[in-house]
């Protein structure tokens, strides 16, 4: 699946998004705290967790929920500006906090990125300071929620987020109506998918993060017809459509390469490719196979996809 681009959120809806993931995880008795009054906190939860940090050994007590959110793409957890959050405000607040003997366990939620080494030094900066049992719930953590919870996503709008990949598919539609006039049902008959070599595949898979499974079980099956489509594009009759195909070609390229980043897996983004085909193109009814086809196609022979790292 996609990952949901947290920082064109803003600091409410941020704060928002984490109470909803509390109240999964730790139960529906979350607070969230009206923005400006919360003395160093945005949400609390009295009581037994429900399953976190898991569910033998669920936190039970006081738990402080706290926020910290960017506008920022690709930050760190460990930037200095972060840094700084930690130590001026973080730490003071949680310091407060536990003189008025009102917390016991401490989330700190962020969209920033987070290593394991980093991980372990905020915890250990928070607990050496406060003694305070913590915990960063850094981007990574959020997304996979996210792929858990989809009525997560619905509640906080998220989908919003999510900016269709698009480009102009009426020209490959326009060649997949045209090539599938050239392949009868028996033209097939005989081939395997070890009659073709296109590229080091498996590099490539590597290079583009296209998972095995997908390969196996979804790309290798329409190597049979991938050289009826080299030919068909070769076949100079067919001149204006191999333009055409070109066109798409670099079309997609670059929508690729600005949105690779916002898929986990290149696999998401061809089935995203897919689904923008079919949902603007009710014309490619019984011809719907040939869109992953040429996708396929496309991505096997490097005409889309990276070819070095």
């Amino acid at each position: 699946m996609r990952k949901y681009p947290l920082h064109y959120l803003n600091d409410t809806e941020f704060e928002n998004l984490a109470t909803l993931i509390c109240k999964k995880i730790l139960g529906e008795a979350v607070i969230p705290f009206t923005k400006g009054t919360d003395g160093g906190r945005d949400g609390r939860f009295h009581g037994k967790a429900n399953c976190f940090p898991s569910t033998t050994e669920p936190w039970d007590g006081k738990i402080v929920i706290q926020a910290k959110h960017t506008t920022k793409e690709n930050t760190s957890c460990s930037d200095s500006d972060f840094q700084k959050i930690l130590k001026n405000d973080v730490v003071p607040a949680i310091e407060r906090l536990k003189g008025v003997k009102k917390v016991e366990y401490y989330m700190l939620f962020t969209n920033r990125k987070l290593t394991g080494k980093q991980d372990e030094k905020i915890e250990n900066l928070i607990d050496e300071n406060t003694g305070i049992t913590n915990i960063v719930i850094a981007e990574e953590k959020i997304q996979q929620w996210l792929q858990a919870y989809p009525d997560i996503v619905k509640e906080a709008k998220l989908q919003s987020l999510l900016t269709p990949l698009q480009f102009d598919e009426q020209d490959l539609k326009n060649v997949i109506i045209e090539f599938h006039k050239t392949i009868p049902d028996t033209s097939i008959a005989g081939k395997s998918e070890e009659d073709f070599t296109y590229v080091a595949i498996e590099r490539k898979n590597e290079i583009n993060a296209l998972s095995q499974d997908y390969f196996d079980e979804i790309i290798k099956k329409n190597y049979t017809y991938f050289d009826f489509i080299r030919d068909f594009l070769k076949d100079p009759i067919n001149k204006s459509l191999k333009e055409i195909y070109d066109d798409t070609i670099d079309d997609l390229n670059a929508k690729i390469v600005i949105n690779r980043s916002a898929y986990n897996a290149f696999e998401h983004l061809l089935e995203e490719l897919y689904d923008y085909v079919i949902t603007n193109n009710s014309e490619l009814a019984g011809k719907k196979r040939l869109i992953r086809l040429f996708l396929h196609y496309m991505y096997c022979t490097c005409d889309i996809g990276k070819k070095d790292a």
